[in-house]
Parts: C-alpha cells; structure tokens; sequence
C-alpha cells in the first residue's frame, strides 16, 4: 500500500492521508459500521468511549481476516455533533498509535443513529498482500 500525498494540494490537517493506493492482488476487508455495542448490550457514555470501542469491534473483525489497524485503507466515521469530534478524534489517533501508513478518512456529521444514545459509528475498509 501507498499513501497519496500530493504536494500541489494541502497537507491533511489530522492523522490521515489523502489516499492509500491499494496494489492489484490484495486481500479487502470492509465492515459494517460499529457502533459502540458491547457485547454484554450495554453502550459507554461519551464520544471517545463509544469511539474507542467502535474502533475496538473493528479490529476483532480485522483479526478474524488476519488482519490489524495497519492494514486499513480507508475509515468513514459518522458522529451525532461537530462536539464529538474531539472525542472521536482522540480515540481514532490512539487506535493508530503506531501506524506507520495512515489510512483514508472521512468523518461526517448525522441526525442520528437507531438508538438515541449512540453518538459514534465507525466501519473500516482494509488491504493486504
């Protein structure tokens, strides 16, 4: 995989890259949107926690294919406020801790989910050789 960074537009301004190239032959994974279910049905207060498990369900299903927060291509994240972004934020950059080639990523605010009291929904779109 290959980040795309082109010098003639501006540089991302989160941890992020403007495109991942993806070599003919690989392997893709993409989930359904997580959102922060436990697996005891209970759901975290706040953005960051709803966040850090979203992105937590995410990497059990990447594991499934062999697969780790290196090898995402692409995140979409969908928050209820332009106030969760923070939140979101920091539980997606913690999740990448270590990633030496940042996915795709797109975060774009809703109305809602199917439950009120989520806030976060996240799904993944990984590669591999």
């Amino acid at each position: 995989m290959r980040s795309l960074a082109p010098p003639t537009i501006a540089p991302p301004f989160a941890a992020y890259a403007h495109g991942v190239e993806v070599p003919l032959g690989a392997r893709l994974v993409v989930t359904s949107g997580q959102l922060a279910l436990a697996p005891d049905g209970t759901v975290p207060e706040g953005a960051e926690a709803q966040a850090s498990l979203c992105f937590v369900n995410c990497a059990v299903i990447l594991a499934e294919a062999g697969m780790t927060p290196a090898d995402v291509i692409r995140i979409n994240a969908f928050v209820t406020d332009r106030a969760h972004m923070p939140g979101y934020m920091a539980a997606r950059d913690a999740w990448l801790k270590g990633v030496s080639r940042l996915p795709a990523s797109t975060l774009v605010i809703v109305s809602g989910f199917t439950r009120p009291e989520f806030l976060v929904e996240v799904e993944v779109t990984a590669a591999k050789l």
